[in-house]
């Protein structure tokens, strides 16, 4: 199921960034006092009533300008409004209506999409009565509601009006819980296309050498081995700096969605360019969001072969990308056809250990040998004891560890218990633990740890 996308958007320095934290609960957004902070426009998830979004800050609107740094602001704004089911306007109440504002409101009126507006730094309610709050519906928009960014006034009441409002969307199409949902995803000319087009044995979608060519999310549906799949080709993800087109700017969130939705991430990587950072930031992403990950090192024909040079790529890649160094990493070439099936084989694989259930007796005995192998640390003098595992999810496999002290579990036991999971059960996709305290006792869960 996708998420609604809210897109906050205004000029520069009227709150934006410290309203996305807010939304958000995390300080994601640099925050200053300067205007024009925010460059790029940044992506994170939020809850709110139960209901789940994705939140794009913006950087600030102004005027049409010569000034190429605020016309990329203005761009990206637009193509976060483009993309967004619902926008957040956010205006400064103790400056009052400014012509940025009328501007950025006209183009929101001809949009059509649902807008609030956040009449930010009314940070008591002496501000609020001292403030002309009626100037804001000059804008032409209905929804006007006074907030404080900074102190949280006013918020939950703009989030009620906000997530409402996803309830007059169009329903997602049904999603087939059987079949095995594969972003193909990594930076432009990978041979992400050109990858999808050989498995499918058509031309399903373009595959250019041009950079950028793809500039949307495209599905592709298959059956395989009597296994059922669906293929998702994403625009290629690249440093934020080296964007040039704003179409590619509007493509970086589907890439992002895409991972979103899917069960199997493959990574294509140029193994003329292996493992470069770019490249740890999109597994890091499929960690992030619990997804198997497939490294797929892409155009291995035009490499040099020497004795050894595969296993020192690989052993590279795993050096580079140590915290995801469980997923397989496969050498093809797309353009030659060659070991592709490889990378449905491993897919389908994940799929099967992302969704699959270890039992009980076995995850205690597992428990109980790690333990005597390995006892956990002391926490100030007083031992830490693992009384008991049980799997509670899948998608990713997800374990509940009851403790006699969850907080103090350290990191590194962590680590360690992951990797004994990984060692015992041969999991190669991300793991999830949680920690819990006996029943009767008070309950002091420690934060998810992903691994």
């Amino acid at each position: 199921m996708s998420k609604p996308v809210v897109a906050i958007v205004g000029r520069p320095n009227v709150g934006k960034s410290t309203l996305f934290n807010r939304i958000v609960g995390k300080h994601l957004a640099m925050v200053h006092d300067s205007p024009g902070v925010t460059r790029d426009r940044h992506y994170a998830d939020a809850e709110w009533d139960g209901r789940t979004f994705t939140v794009v800050d913006t950087g600030g609107f102004l005027p049409e300008s010569e000034d190429r740094l605020l016309q990329q602001v203005r761009d990206q704004a637009r193509l976060a409004i483009d993309e967004a089911q619902a926008v957040v306007l956010v205006i400064d109440g103790m400056v009052g209506l400014t012509a940025a504002d009328e501007e950025v409101a006209g183009m929101l009126r001809k949009s059509g999409k649902p807008t609030v507006v956040a009449v930010n730094k009314m940070d008591s309610p002496e501000r609020e009565a001292g403030s002309d709050l009626a100037e804001a519906y000059r804008l032409g928009l209905e929804e006007v509601h006074p907030t404080s960014a900074e102190h949280g006034r006013g918020v939950a009441d703009l989030l009620d009006v906000v997530v409402k409002g996803f309830d007059k969307l169009p329903p997602d199409e049904p999603v087939d819980e059987e079949a095995c949902r594969i972003a193909i995803v990594g930076r432009p000319n990978a041979g992400k296309s050109t990858l999808i087009n050989a498995l499918v044995g058509s031309e399903r979608v373009v595959a250019s050498p041009v950079p950028g060519t793809t500039r949307d999310s495209v599905d592709t549906a298959f059956t395989w081995k009597d296994a059922k799949l669906v293929l998702t080709d994403t625009a290629g993800i690249r440093r934020k700096r080296s964007i040039a087109q704003k179409v590619e700017q509007f493509s970086v969130l589907r890439a992002f969605k895409s991972i979103d939705g899917c069960d199997v991430a493959v990574l294509m990587m140029d193994a003329t360019q292996p493992a470069v950072d770019q490249d740890a930031k999109i597994a890091g992403l499929a960690l992030e969001k619990g997804k198997a990950l497939v490294l797929c090192v892409n155009k291995w024909d035009l490499v040099e072969k020497q004795p050894g040079i595969a296993e020192a790529y690989r052993e590279a890649i795993k050096r580079e990308l140590a915290f995801v160094s469980y997923a397989p990493v496969i050498f093809t070439s797309a353009a030659r056809g060659e070991r592709l099936e490889k990378v449905l084989s491993a897919s389908l694989e994940l799929f099967g250990q992302f969704q699959s259930k270890t039992p009980t007796p076995k995850l205690n005995q597992w428990l109980k040998k790690v333990q005597d192998a390995h006892p956990a640390p002391m926490d100030h003098g007083k031992p830490i004891r693992l009384y008991y595992v049980s799997q509670v999810g899948t998608r990713p496999p997800s374990f509940s560890i009851t403790v006699n002290r969850p907080s103090a579990v350290p990191d590194t036991y962590q680590r360690y218990l992951v990797n004994q999971l990984r060692e015992a059960f041969g999991f190669k996709v991300p793991l999830k633990l949680l920690f819990r305290e006996r029943p009767g006792r008070k309950v002091r869960q420690r934060p998810d740890a992903k691994r």
